[in-house]
């Protein structure tokens, strides 16, 4: 009898910040997002929770038009690395294409956290955290930073997080995402309303 050894799920629930904000094949931006859950999950990650859709100002400001916004909460059989060459992969389907960072995008897929994970380690991981505001445009790092480093500043990721994950805690910084998001300025967090 062969033995027949399943890859197991990446123990670690991880969690997925999803936005576009250029339509795809002329559809709607919640169209774009749609598919991109189902292809997430042909791709053959578990997905557990999707949030509502967010409608939210482009950022930076002026950098184009509004995006649509979402976070899922889903499980997978690879590393962190791995899941994010997948996340990459299904951008590339819906026709992304990285040259300009935070440019318009038809899809982007985020990798903001898996578990308490921190990487590549604390050092890798404040040496991000800590980027001047000016270099944070134009750098861009070479491995997986793990958590995001800038999910703490940002209402379009905090918002949706926030139904799906509340009381996700960051590994680092010691908040829940529950926290984080009321912490930002008010327009921050009035900026991203639910469609």
């Amino acid at each position: 009898m062969e033995n027949k050894l399943k890859r197991p799920i990446h123990e670690s629930l991880q969690l997925v910040a999803l936005g576009a904000n250029v339509p795809a094949d002329g559809e709607t931006l919640q169209h774009t997002l749609i598919e991109a859950v189902k292809a997430i999950a042909r791709m053959g990650f578990s997905i557990r929770a999707v949030s509502r859709f967010f409608q939210t100002p482009c950022f930076p400001v002026g950098a184009g038009p509004d995006y649509v916004n979402a976070a899922l909460a889903l499980r997978s059989p690879w590393d962190p690395s791995q899941s994010l060459a997948h996340l990459h992969a299904i951008e590339a389907d819906f026709g992304r294409e990285r040259t300009q960072r935070w440019g318009q995008r038809t899809l982007d897929l985020d990798l903001i956290a898996v578990g308490d994970m921190i990487l590549p380690d604390a050092t890798g991981f404040h040496a991000w955290y800590a980027l001047d505001p000016a270099l944070q445009a134009k750098a861009a790092p070479d491995c997986l930073i793990l958590p995001h480093p800038r999910l703490q500043d940002r209402a379009f990721v905090l918002a949706p997080l926030a139904d799906i994950a509340p009381d996700w805690r960051h590994p680092v910084l010691g908040q829940s995402v529950s926290a984080m998001l009321s912490r930002l300025p008010p327009d921050d967090i009035a900026s991203a309303t639910p469609i």
